[in-house]
Order: structure tokens, then C-alpha cells, then sequence
């Protein structure tokens, strides 16, 4: 762990700035790899000087950033950028999505990108175990038809073992955060009426591709279940608002 202490990595800023550019400038470092996870700023007074801005903006901008999980301020210690951990840096954005269901259709057509392209990997990789561990959860799923919350931990837990089924990490990697963005709109299609037997029967199918081995197919029926399930959140959304 060490403290960045040399004035040239920060700059320095008109003394009215914005602390929405101090921000910026601390984020560009940490993107940069200038700063990296662990390190400790300077102190704030310190810190203040170097940048050339007034301690309240300072601190207006590692309020904001402590706000998104990017700098940890430890009392008595300074402060710290953090492990910038994916799931830790996302957390506070499902609250955000709830507030707006216009966004829940960006986050669709985002699903369909990444999802159709998955499937259709998982069809080629998937094995024998996979594929019976896939029909367990859908059992599962059908057991839990009468209770949206236990049904949406196993819509989760569906896509992301045909996700671990594609092979690929990085996709992985999106789709977790994807996951955790989606979670506030899946609680909200789930209560819908037709949601869930449509999505069980998606569901079924989608497997039976995989099983088969059919990238094309696969992707074809992931494809229509995610547009089964956007079209039913459009009905919550008036038209003015449902623009991609």
C-alpha cells in the first residue's frame, strides 16, 4: 500500500471548481493505473494544495466517490481507493434502475447482445452434467411458479450456469454485473400476470437446444424469451418513455 504524494499526477484547478471535475481527474488517475487499488491519498489539507481547489470541494468529491464504492475514507487513517471490485462498484445502481423503468429496456437490449452470443457458446461447451444440472433448475423453477421471489433466485440461477457453460470469463464478467443491474427489473416483471409461465416455458426450451447442441436454435429461443419477458415490461412504461 502506498501514498501517492507527487503534485503532477493530480493538476491543478480554477479555486471555484466543481467537485464534479476534481472527480474526474481522480477517476482518470485511477484508469490510468496512477493510482491503484489500496493506494492512500494524500491528506486532505495536503491533497488540497496539490490540486489547487478548496477543502470543501475536495471533500464534496471523495464523498462522491466514497458514495460509489471507488475511494474507501477510513477515519482517523486518510483515504484509500479501494479493490475496485465489479460487484462492490455496481451495488448502488440497482436502486438507481428502480427508480427509472425506461432504463430496464437499455438493460434488455444490452441482455439480448450478450446473452443471445452466450447461449449460443454454451450450445458448442456444455456438458452431459450441465445439462441435467440446467433440468434440475428448471424443476426447481416450476416448483417455485407461486412464489416470484424463490422463482427469480432460480431464473438467476439458470443464466448464469448457462453463462459458466459458455467458457468465457470475460463474458462471465459482464454478465455478473449485468445480473446485479438486472435484479430491480426482473422483481418487477416477475409479479406480472403470464411472466412466469411464459419464462418456465422459455426456459424449457432453451434447454432442450442446449441439449441438443444447436447454437442457433439456442440463441433463437433465448432471443425470443427475452423479448417475451421486454414486452411485458413495456406495459408498465407509457410510450413517451420506452425509447431505447
Amino acid at each position: 500500500m502506498t501514498t501517492k504524494t507527487s503534485n503532477s499526477i493530480f493538476g491543478t484547478f480554477e479555486k471555484e471548481v466543481l467537485p464534479e471535475k476534481i472527480t474526474d481527474r481522480l477517476l482518470t488517475l485511477i484508469k490510468e493505473r496512477q493510482l491503484s487499488p489500496g493506494d492512500r491519498l494524500p491528506p486532505e489539507r495536503e491533497l488540497a494544495t496539490m490540486m489547487g481547489v478548496g477543502r470543501p470541494s475536495l471533500r464534496e468529491a471523495l464523498r462522491a466517490l466514497a458514495i460509489m464504492n471507488i475511494i474507501e475514507i477510513r477515519p482517523g487513517s486518510g483515504a484509500y481507493v479501494t479493490a475496485l471490485e465489479p460487484k462492490r462498484l455496481i451495488e448502488h445502481l440497482d436502486f438507481i434502475f428502480s427508480l427509472d423503468d425506461s432504463t430496464f429496456l437499455q438493460l434488455f437490449a444490452a441482455r439480448q447482445i450478450l446473452e443471445v452470443g452466450i447461449v449460443a457458446l454454451a450450445a458448442q461447451h456444455i456438458t452431459d452434467e450441465e445439462i441435467f444440472a440446467l433440468e434440475q433448475c428448471v424443476s426447481e423453477s416450476m416448483e417455485a411458479a407461486n412464489d416470484p421471489e424463490v422463482f427469480l433466485q432460480a431464473d438467476i440461477k439458470l443464466h448464469k450456469m448457462i453463462t459458466d457453460a459458455a467458457r468465457n470469463p470475460i463474458l462471465a464478467r459482464f454478465m455478473e454485473s449485468l445480473n446485479q443491474l438486472g435484479l430491480a427489473s426482473r422483481r418487477r416483471t416477475a409479479d406480472l400476470p403470464g411472466v412466469i409461465p411464459q419464462s418456465l416455458e422459455d426456459h424449457r426450451a432453451i434447454v432442450a437446444a442446449l441439449k441438443a447442441h444447436d447454437p442457433e436454435l439456442a440463441s433463437q429461443r433465448m432471443r425470443y424469451h427475452l423479448n417475451h419477458v421486454e414486452r411485458k415490461l413495456k406495459q408498465l412504461i407509457p410510450a413517451s418513455e420506452a425509447t431505447i
